[in-house]
């Protein structure tokens, strides 16, 4: 027998209670116990995991945004520039269009880089972590797909970011098994790949994150949210210095036309 409408469990959410009296964030007040006692970055992590959390967690995670939150005229920046150029009135809207230019192929390779090392640590059996890394790799590879977190357009000799990363992990003495692997995916993608692929910021990220413990599931998120304080500050200057029109000027002339013949009568 089906259960009753009545017997169903209600709907619920453990992260906030509002009423008149005020907010409650994961039991505490947000007022009294949270604003001027708590930094922007221990926030997102208390409201992730309901915990406040650690000094070494805190620490990674602010290196992280600073590490992706702004890297020039990228598809996102450009995105949300035009976006104000068109809609003036829509700052939000232009910091949506920014996000919507985030993906898998930038920005987003944290989440999938991440997937790939939690792969490598996952394998059983008696091989060692470098020979899960080969053969993590050579599926990769095999599989004619994109290696996560290596590779870069720009930074062909390989990314500063990246390394700093490990190396502040590695003072705070953070640096564990997701960046050993890391560390051995690195060393295996040469016997594979044909061409350089350095490692780059959005393979170290989850790396240094996930060894700290920040909760695997919101990696997508750190990129996410450094970026949109790129936005905002790409979106002030544009109210100031606007090149949201010369940026689609420039796509314009950099564009050939290759269908049918214009009319120009």
């Amino acid at each position: 027998m089906s259960a009753s409408p009545a017997s169903k469990p209600r709907p619920a959410t453990a992260i906030a209670y509002v009423d008149t009296h005020g907010v409650s964030v994961h039991g505490r007040n947000l007022s009294r116990d949270l604003i001027g006692h708590i930094g922007f970055t221990d926030y997102f992590l208390f409201l992730l995991t309901g915990r406040v959390p650690d000094a070494g967690l805190v620490s990674v995670t602010n290196a992280c945004l600073v590490a992706i939150a702004e890297h020039g005229l990228v598809p996102s920046v450009q995105a949300a520039r035009m976006t104000l150029a068109a809609a003036p009135d829509a700052l939000q809207g232009a910091v949506a269009a920014g996000l919507l230019g985030c993906g898998s192929v930038i920005l987003g390779a944290s989440e999938t880089a991440g997937l790939m090392l939690r792969d490598v640590l996952a394998t059983q059996g008696e091989r060692s972590l470098e020979e899960r890394a080969d053969a993590v790799v050579a599926a990769v590879r095999r599989e004619h797909k994109p290696l996560p977190g290596f590779g870069h357009p720009t930074h062909k000799e390989g990314d500063p970011r990246a390394h700093r990363l490990l190396e502040f992990s590695r003072e705070l003495g953070l640096a564990g098994q997701h960046v050993a692997a890391l560390e051995a995916v690195a060393a295996a993608v040469p016997r594979h790949f044909p061409r350089a692929l350095p490692l780059n910021v959005s393979g170290a990220i989850p790396a240094v994150l996930l060894d700290a413990g920040y909760p695997p599931g919101a990696l997508k998120g750190v990129p996410l949210l450094a970026r949109v304080a790129s936005l905002i500050a790409h979106l002030q200057e544009e109210t100031q210095q606007p090149i949201g029109f010369a940026l689609a000027d420039a796509a314009e002339h950099a564009i050939a036309y290759t269908g049918p013949e214009a009319c120009t009568a």
